[in-house]
């Protein structure tokens, strides 16, 4: 079983494989959004599994992202698994 992760798109690339920049609870990521092509800068999507898989109001995304939080199911922030340190 999979567990969708709500996350707000910050960037977006149009083409023939659209991707996304998206915050992951502070963590900083890739996603492809081919699935969701109605989605722009500023939504919330459910990602699975690297792909945006649907568009979430924000009151159900924030909802969401606190139970994964309360029950800790997102691993914790730290300097090596930020997402600052990526090499391009």
């Amino acid at each position: 079983m999979c567990l969708g992760i709500p996350a707000k798109i910050t960037h977006l690339e149009l083409g023939l494989m659209p991707t996304a920049t998206i915050d992951v609870a502070g963590q900083i990521r890739q996603c492809c959004t081919a699935y969701v092509p109605e989605a722009q800068v500023g939504d919330y999507v459910l990602i699975q599994n690297g792909f945006a898989m649907s568009v979430l109001s924000e009151e159900d995304a924030l909802a969401s992202l606190e139970a994964i939080q309360e029950h800790h199911l997102l691993p914790a922030t730290t300097p090596d698994n930020d997402g600052s340190n990526h090499q391009h």
